[in-house]
């Protein structure tokens, strides 16, 4: 097979470094997603809590994701007091996960001492501009930030669709009884779905799944349960993801590393949705 990198310059619509040694693009923001896993009634493989993003946004317009976003300068103090023995960066990212799954699901999680019919009212202080560190300091609770599982980076550099630096978390999902309802003014649509099923919505069109989606999805249906899936996430290491462009037998292809646990690593260009 013949492999040759290209240019970032040599694609008219994309700009994407030619090589796997992945530096943090300029100007990314810094942000997180969770993947929260439950045991499926059916007894099959663990569902995933998925949502939709609205047709109005800037990034990922109607594509399917999980729930995240960027990190707010609060979660630097609400990591810097919850987050003892974590990396400061990286216990950012954990508070952003759990505060933004929250405000976007009304799912509390890594959150012991909020009780569920609590959630709401905390949920809608959120929403309205309460700082987390406030409310935390207020309850004096904490959140157990050591609860998530980091598994991966993303930092892709599409040049149509805002950079971001996306740490990648999983956590079980915590027990509740109240129903999950999406924060509209991001969301339309939330629901629970194995890995294996939300890739074969994908391919009857019946969902859009962003590169890092489809992939990440892929990965996890490796794994039947959170255990299992945690396991398998030890034994790869997190490191900085940034797709590159090869051109191989006379198609450009879409890239990742192959040595962090993904079981594809590669996409024709002219298939791959970006942002």
């Amino acid at each position: 097979m013949g492999v040759a990198r290209l240019s970032p310059w040599a694609m008219s619509d994309a700009v994407l470094p030619s090589a796997p040694e992945a530096m943090l693009p300029d100007g990314a923001i810094p942000a997180a997603t969770l993947v929260i896993m439950r045991p499926s009634e059916g007894g099959g493989p663990d569902e995933i809590l998925m949502v939709k993003r609205s047709a109005n946004m800037a990034f990922a317009a109607g594509a399917v994701v999980f729930p995240g976003g960027r990190v707010d300068p609060d979660d630097h103090e609400v990591a810097r007091r919850h987050g003892a023995g974590i990396d400061p960066a990286d216990g950012a990212a954990r508070v952003a996960a759990l505060r933004e799954t929250l405000e976007e699901t009304g799912l509390a999680v890594g959150w012991p001492g909020l009780a569920e019919t609590e959630v709401a009212e905390v949920r809608r202080a959120l929403l309205g501009g309460t700082l987390l560190s406030d409310i935390l300091a207020a309850r004096d609770e904490r959140i157990a930030l050591e609860s998530l599982v980091p598994f991966a980076r993303w930092c892709p550099n599409f040049k149509e669709a805002r950079t971001f630096d996306t740490r990648f978390y999983a956590v079980a999902a915590p027990p509740h009884s109240h129903e999950l309802t999406v924060e509209e003014a991001e969301h339309s649509h939330i629901f629970w779905a194995s890995a294996a099923a939300t890739l074969a919505m994908a391919d009857r069109g019946e969902v859009s799944v962003i590169f890092p989606t489809r992939r990440n999805l892929e990965r996890l249906a490796q794994a039947p349960d959170f255990p299992s899936f945690s396991a398998h996430s030890c034994a790869y290491p997190v490191e900085l993801i940034t797709p590159w462009i090869e051109d191989r037998d006379g198609r450009s292809h879409l890239c990742i590393p192959d040595h962090l646990g993904y079981p594809v690593t590669s996409e024709a260009f002219e298939r791959v949705r970006r942002g």
